[in-house]
């Protein structure tokens, strides 16, 4: 009851009301917009891509973009060649001394920044889009093309492919602007739930038509599947507390020596403070071997294509989880700024106890960091990997997606944090959040 009288409340407030609405429907025409196959092609000749896709590398795209993938839709590509370029931005932004610049300069600086990545999402979509279009070539018959396969209809396609992309990117900026949450995470995570459905249908159906185990089996699998939820909603919200002492003012706005008189606060260090970027980036990593051994004839090179095509293999997940682990590593040691955290401490009159200021708090900082990362790293790869061992208990390779990996973290991560965008508005309004229990209180106007 507490809950629907919560829902109840967020449609009380009227501008948090305005932009949920505001967001359904930039979503709906996104949902719309996969639907819509590219001119030229007989939409009723797909079925080979929804096979191609079916599993493996291609099946996990084909799971980010809602099925736009399978559907050879204007919103093919999705909104991942944003994605990529976001990454490629930040990376060089650790050796640019310009984009350095850029990220000193605060709103402006982020503006421009908006820009270059703009731009660097076209230039990797014109290299995507023809790939795309050749991979329709080589994958639909002939007839499914109804203006051959000219350049005009390749032109045109790439053209309408890179636009899709770039219309997908506004809409989740507009959606970031006007509704609630983080536009293009809601995006990636609305084309995931998307696919959610149809995988667990085909799971039931393999379930009780194959006589392979029957509900019984279906309520286990949902059971563990809520249990991964769970554990990973534990990942992304676990946090280790570093107390802290602030010294007090006095009147002449220098510090008392009684520095106990203080406020006591505490620096929030994440179990997991890079989300889901380690997955991201070892899964592009993934793709080099089999693209580097498909080069050679040789037996040796087609058995590492083939190890490396395979996301549920064996071989494929172990390096996977060595890589996640090691960019866990990587990536929070860039994105979590020990030294700068410890002389921002020093300036506001901070200190951790028994820690000495400065340098000796960023190297204690840096040590916590190290000692956290390494379960949170472990973590996160046995969640990357839990698909593969669900599949070999039987589970449905599209079904078995869901129980981990990137799509699971982003549905997690993305839910968290629209649901607390929600809560502040709840809280600000003086009514309980979607995270608070016990009575309202009277909204103020």
């Amino acid at each position: 009851m507490k809950f629907f009288e919560t829902i109840k409340n967020i449609w009380k407030i009227e501008e948090l009301k305005n932009r949920i609405m505001i967001t359904f429907g930039l979503l709906l025409v996104y949902r719309f917009g996969t639907q819509v196959v590219l001119p030229g092609i007989d939409a009723s000749q797909l079925a080979d891509l929804a096979n191609q896709t079916d599993g493996g590398l291609l099946g996990l795209l084909n799971a980010f973009t809602g099925g736009a993938f399978s559907n050879a839709s204007i919103f093919a590509l999705g909104i991942m060649p944003y994605i990529s370029a976001s990454i490629v931005v930040q990376l060089m932004g650790i050796a640019v001394p310009y984009l350095q610049k850029l990220q000193k300069e605060g709103e402006s600086g982020r503006k421009k920044i908006n820009q270059i990545t703009r731009w660097l999402t076209i230039a990797i979509t014109l290299v995507q889009g023809p790939g795309y279009i050749y991979n329709l070539f080589a994958t639909l018959p002939d007839s499914a093309f109804l203006l051959g396969d000219s350049v005009s209809f390749v032109v045109s396609s790439v053209i309408i492919l890179t636009t899709g992309c770039i219309f997908a990117m506004w809409l989740g900026e507009r959606i970031t602007d006007k509704g609630i949450g983080n536009g293009i995470s809601l995006l990636i995570m609305v084309g995931i739930i998307a696919t959610l459905p149809q995988a667990f249908l085909q799971e039931i159906q393999s379930r009780v038509t194959e006589s392979n185990g029957g509900l019984i089996m279906i309520l286990i699998e949902l059971a563990i599947w809520f249990a991964i939820i769970f554990a990973s909603v534990m990942l992304v919200m676990a946090v280790r507390q570093i107390p802290v002492q602030y010294a007090r003012r006095n009147a002449t706005g220098g510090y008392e020596k009684n520095i106990f008189g203080g406020a006591r606060q505490f620096i929030p260090l994440k179990l997991n403070a890079s989300g889901v970027m380690p997955i991201i980036f070892a899964q592009a990593i993934m793709f080099i071997p089999a693209a580097v051994a498909g080069l050679s004839d040789s037996e040796m090179a087609q058995g590492v294509t083939a190890a490396f095509n395979n996301i549920f293999g064996f071989w494929y997940n172990l390096v996977f989880a060595l890589l996640i682990i090691i960019f866990t590593y990587f990536y929070t040691a860039i994105t979590v700024p020990t030294n700068k955290m410890a002389d921002d401490l020093k300036r506001s009159g901070g200190f951790i106890p028994g820690i000495r200021p400065g340098t000796e708090t960023g190297e204690y900082l840096d040590r916590i960091m190290s000692q956290i990362t390494l379960p949170g790293s472990v973590f996160l790869a046995l969640i990357a990997i839990f698909p593969a061992i669900v599949v070999s208990l039987g589970v449905q390779q599209g079904w078995a997606l869901f129980f981990g990996g990137t799509s699971l973290l982003i549905m997690v991560g993305v839910a968290i944090d629209t649901i607390q965008q929600v809560n502040s508005y709840l809280l600000n309004r003086h009514y309980d959040g979607l995270m608070k229990s016990g009575k309202n209180r009277k909204a103020v106007a």
